[in-house]
Formats: structure tokens, C-alpha cells, sequence
């Protein structure tokens, strides 16, 4: 029997017709990832501010990107949770229109702050005796402010001046709008605007600075078998290493995010140039593909990063609570 979210059927959105234990297994995997990105990210956040040696430009970007990772679970991710379970909004319209907006801007920032670390490790790699003149701390503190106003201005400025429904309102009032719902809709134009902005930008700058390191750490690779000295050999295995790492590390990063955010931006704006028939359980899933970033980030760094696994085991252990655990050292300081 056909269940709907409000009891003017005629209006009303339709309920999910999942099983009860269908909906079991949902709320148990949403509420895994939920708790996974809240500890992962927590976990940053208190390691890049409690030890004094992690106060790095580089490691600040860290940090602001963490937060809005936390934020995104703490914030966004429970309410999303039973809309794609239920199929149905409890929350009111107003609180529909500021879960979307935060929902835009927090994930929109992410990939924001993903595309400002790869420049950073560019110049890291690239340009490494000018890099601490060309990334100073107030450099960061720029990028950090343009990685959360640009995509909050973006995001409350589109749901709020209801720009998203530029151009198909006729649509979205016939076919989509329903009591009870509260679905991210988009015509073709802010669709467009949306994926160019949060994705397709973002993420040709993270894909051109990865071909770039990547050919960089490949040609110092091949220099290496060419030089025949000893000591010139020792020089150049250790910063071909360094480079090649810092590839490494944002390929995988690059790879996490391609994975997890292409489908959902893809979907998104062929949508209205489909005809709106790429169904919304479809679109719930691939939203949650897309969280999965904000989850998978804090392992890239435990997986790459000793002094995250260092912090993390004094974390898990309680050892940040004795004196002077700030100062503790968990890396030499000529090779952070």
C-alpha cells in the first residue's frame, strides 16, 4: 500500500516503500559514515591545534578544510540521512532551504580547500626555495576565506533568491514539487553555473598541478639514473622521493574526489537536459558517493602522513593531557 509524507495525499510527497529492515541497514551504513567523518576530522582539527609543531601555513588549510568536513557530518549529513531513507522532508520549508544551502556551500568549500592544497603542494614541489615566501600564513588565511565565502555566497545566494529554479519553474511546480519533499533541484542554466563553480573549476586546477608534479617527479626520477656521483646520487634520491611522494599523495587525493563527486556532478547537470527522469534514489545515492569525500579525506592523511599517525596514537591514548604534550616532536624538523 502506497504511504505518503502528508495527509493531503493529492499533494503530498510519496513514502518510501522500504522494509523495515531495508531501512535498518540504511540508517546503520548513513549513521557509520556519519560517525566516521565526525571522529576522522575530529581528529585533525585536534592535532593540527594542540601540537605546536603541526602550526604550519600548509597544515592551517588542513585544518580549515577538516572543519568544514565536520561540519558537513555534524550539520548536514543527519538530516540528509532520513530524507533519503523516508523519501520525506519533517523539518519545515524554511529549514529545507537552509539544509541545502549549507549542503551546497560545506561540500562545495571541501572541494574548494582540495583544490587550494594541490597549489600549495605545487609550489611546495615546484618551486621549493621561494615556497615559504610565496605561501606565507597570510596567503593561506586568503585562500581559506575565498574557500568558504565564494561557496557560501554561491550556495545561500542561489537556494535563497531561488535562482535554481531560473528558467524551468513550470517544471519543478507540475513534476517535482510535492508537500513533504525537499529535493535540490536545478534548472539548465544554474545547473550549468553550479557544476562549472563546485566541480568542473575546482577540479581542472587540482587535475593541470597533478600533470604537472607528476611530470616534474617523473624527469627527477630520470636525472637520478643519469648522475653517477655518490653524493650527488644520496641529494638527488632524497628530493626525487620527496617530489614523487607529494604526487603520490595528491593523485590519491585527486583519484578519492574524481570518484566520489564526478557521478553526483555528472547526474546533476544532465538532469534538465534529460527531462528530470534520473530518479531521485538515484540521486540520493550518488549525494551520499559524494559525502564519502569528507569521510575518506582523514585517512588519506593517516595513510601518507607519519605525524598523523604519531598524534593520533598520543590522541587515542590520552597522552595530550600531560604537560607539555604540545611541544612533543612528531617529526625531524628538516624533514616535516
Amino acid at each position: 500500500m502506497m504511504s505518503f509524507c502528508h495527509n493531503r495525499i493529492n499533494i503530498s510527497c510519496v513514502k518510501s516503500s522500504w522494509s523495515n529492515d531495508v531501512r535498518a541497514s540504511l540508517y546503520s551504513l548513513m549513521v557509520l559514515i556519519i560517525l566516521t567523518t565526525l571522529v576522522g576530522n575530529l581528529i585533525v582539527i585536534i592535532s593540527i591545534a594542540h601540537f605546536k609543531q603541526l602550526h604550519t601555513p600548509t597544515n592551517w588549510l588542513i585544518y580549515s578544510m577538516a572543519t568544514v568536513d565536520f561540519l558537513l557530518g555534524c550539520l548536514v549529513m543527519p538530516y540528509s540521512m532520513v530524507r533519503s531513507v523516508e523519501h520525506c522532508w519533517y523539518f519545515g520549508e524554511a529549514f529545507c532551504k537552509i539544509h541545502t544551502s549549507t549542503d551546497i556551500m560545506l561540500s562545495s568549500a571541501s572541494i574548494f580547500h582540495l583544490s587550494f592544497i594541490s597549489v600549495d603542494r605545487y609550489y611546495a614541489v615546484c618551486d621549493p626555495l621561494r615556497y615559504k615566501a610565496k605561501i606565507s600564513i597570510l596567503v593561506i588565511f586568503v585562500m581559506i576565506f575565498i574557500s568558504w565565502s565564494i561557496p557560501a555566497l554561491f550556495a545561500f545566494g542561489m537556494i535563497f533568491l531561488e535562482l535554481n529554479f531560473k528558467g524551468a519553474e513550470e517544471t519543478y511546480c507540475k513534476h517535482i514539487d510535492c508537500i513533504g519533499g525537499c529535493s535540490v533541484f536545478f534548472s539548465k542554466s544554474s545547473g550549468v553555473l553550479a557544476f562549472m563553480t563546485s566541480f568542473y573549476v575546482p577540479g581542472s586546477i587540482m587535475l593541470c598541478i597533478y600533470y604537472r608534479i607528476y611530470f616534474i617527479a617523473k624527469g627527477q626520477a630520470r636525472s637520478i639514473n643519469g648522475v653517477n656521483q655518490k653524493l650527488q646520487i644520496g641529494l638527488e634520491e632524497k628530493n626525487g622521493s620527496k617530489e614523487r611522494k607529494a604526487a603520490k599523495t595528491l593523485g590519491v587525493v585527486i583519484g578519492v574526489f574524481l570518484i566520489c563527486w564526478c557521478p553526483f556532478f555528472v547526474c546533476m547537470v544532465m538532469d534538465p537536459f534529460l527531462g528530470y527522469n534520473i530518479p531521485p534514489t538515484l540521486n540520493d545515492a550518488l549525494i551520499w558517493f559524494g559525502y564519502l569525500n569528507s569521510t575518506f579525506n582523514p585517512m588519506v592523511y593517516a595513510f601518507f602522513y607519519p605525524w598523523f599517525r604519531r598524534a593520533l596514537k598520543m590522541i587515542l591514548f590520552g597522552k595530550i593531557f600531560k604537560r607539555d604534550s604540545s611541544q612533543c616532536k612528531l617529526f625531524l624538523e628538516s624533514n616535516p
